[in-house]
């Protein structure tokens, strides 16, 4: 299904192949030979969304563009089925396997593997050739790559990223405060301008 929001529509390939199940909303850019396969949503949330030559988008994955960080994957990219990618950048020939975890600001470096379940943090920046595995998050500019079972070192440098800061420009709330009234209003309030989108 393509969406047009905020006055624009995504653009497709000829060449290219997307799902019937599949959903792309406002600024997508889908390039020669791309698949976007059942159940998957690319959605321009104030910043682009473009798909690079040869990308495979499998099930279910989400791909999210921002106002501050569009999405872009370079070319032969492959997404597994149920990763959730948000305002980030994908170099040429990276495999992000099944359930992969990439956030805002991060950029990821031509021919690395995310495995399954790996998680590439806010604003980490990991070079050329990486490989993180099975379930391990990377994390910093540059990036370390920690198993998850390294809470106390993996904070150390993600608290320093500043998630509400950078994703929601909320300061981080007190000890006993909760910052969801605000993320909820604020975010909720953004998410509101998809009321006036029309199927194209």
């Amino acid at each position: 299904m393509l969406i047009d929001h905020e006055g624009v529509s995504p653009t497709v390939h000829p060449s290219a192949y997307v799902a019937p199940t599949a959903t792309l909303c406002g600024d997508v850019r889908v390039g020669a030979g791309s698949r976007v396969l059942f159940g998957a949503v690319l959605t321009a949330e104030g910043g682009p969304v473009e798909l690079g030559e040869g990308c495979i988008v499998m099930e279910n994955a989400v791909l999210r563009g921002t106002a501050r960080d569009p999405l872009r994957l370079g070319r032969q990219v492959l997404v597994g089925p149920g990763s959730y990618l948000t305002g980030c950048t994908v170099e040429d020939d990276v495999f992000l396997a099944t359930g992969t975890r990439v956030f805002n600001g991060a950029r990821i470096g031509t021919r690395t593997e995310v495995r399954i379940n790996g998680i590439v943090h806010l604003r980490t920046v990991l070079p050329p050739d990486t490989t993180v595995p099975i379930g391990w998050i990377a994390v910093g500019a540059p990036a370390q790559v920690l198993p998850p079972q390294e809470h106390e070192a993996i904070w150390a440098v993600q608290k320093e990223l500043d998630f509400p800061g950078y994703v929601f420009g909320l300061d981080r709330p007190a000890d006993g405060e909760s910052i969801m009234p605000a993320v909820s209003e604020r975010f909720g309030r953004a998410l509101g301008r998809h009321r006036g989108d029309r199927r194209v």
